[in-house]
């Protein structure tokens, strides 16, 4: 649910208020010093939890800053009450404002991870006349590949193409028919020697990659049909641009093919 971040915010607020308010009245203790305890306490159980259950640095940082502006905002707020001065519109204002930045950036962190929800995507994003494009508001992430990850990866990966180029097998791939949408289509690879021979008995994997969205990512297996002919049916889930990951082993060698592809609509 996209306000998951937003109940642990509001759970965490609620906590905070009411054990400052049960330290003034209970305690006798000050305002001020009430929301200096909570405040500690706060960094001292959220800090721990957080690193044994690390929910991401934007996560973390939005929870600590909401709970912490809690706690100042109480101490401010029963200050102002025990000394009947009333709160000045300086740090009330300063306050405000950093609530409502802390708030809008803890909404736009749960939509980024959730999407909207169903009520407000539906006015925000309504669907189109045809009923057939689905618009999603979370952003899953861009597909990163490991060989930018690290100077070794990329070196390691470097190494790998000069020496497929070297070895020089032949690969073609492609689809039977013309690929749509949610239906299944045949997908070929075809794998020689550079002397022209079929490639047999090679293991052939691998993976279409949607680049906006890596929850639509299909991985498959290809079925070896004839010497050096290898198959399989696939299922691409949305329509539009795809990229494709080939791996095709034999033994110790490892052959990897980058493609793309676009799925018609149904």
């Amino acid at each position: 649910m996209t306000d998951s971040l937003l109940l642990s915010l509001g759970l965490g607020l609620a906590v905070i208020v009411l054990v400052n308010l049960g330290l003034v009245r209970f305690t006798g203790t000050s305002a001020r010093q009430a929301a200096a305890t909570v405040a500690l306490v706060t960094i001292g159980l959220y800090g721990p939890y957080s690193i044994l259950n690390w929910p991401g640095g934007d996560v973390f940082a939005i929870h600590l800053a909401i709970y912490l502006l809690g706690s100042l905002a109480c101490g401010m707020l029963l200050d102002a009450r025990a000394s009947g001065r009333g709160l000045h519109w300086g740090p009330a204002t300063i306050g405000g404002f950093f609530i409502i930045v802390a708030t809008v950036c803890a909404t736009l962190v749960s939509v980024a991870q959730h999407g909207l929800t169903p009520v407000i995507g539906r006015w925000v994003l309504p669907e189109a006349a045809s009923g057939r494009v689905v618009v999603s508001s979370m952003f899953p992430g861009v597909v990163s590949h490991d060989f930018h990850k690290k100077e070794s990866l990329h070196n390691q990966y470097l190494q790998q193409f000069e020496h497929q180029l070297e070895r020089g097998w032949q690969v073609q791939q492609g689809w039977l028919d013309d690929p749509v949408a949610d239906h299944p289509t045949a997908f070929r690879v075809a794998a020689q020697t550079r002397e022209g021979k079929p490639l047999a008995d090679a293991t052939v994997t691998g993976e279409f990659l949607r680049p906006a969205n890596s929850q639509l990512d299909v991985a498959f297996d290809l079925t070896e049909r004839a010497p050096g002919v290898y198959e399989t049916e696939l299922q691409l889930p949305a329509a539009g641009l795809w990229n494709l990951v080939l791996n095709i082993r034999q033994g110790e060698e490892s052959h990897e093919v980058r493609a793309n592809t676009r799925v018609l609509e149904p």
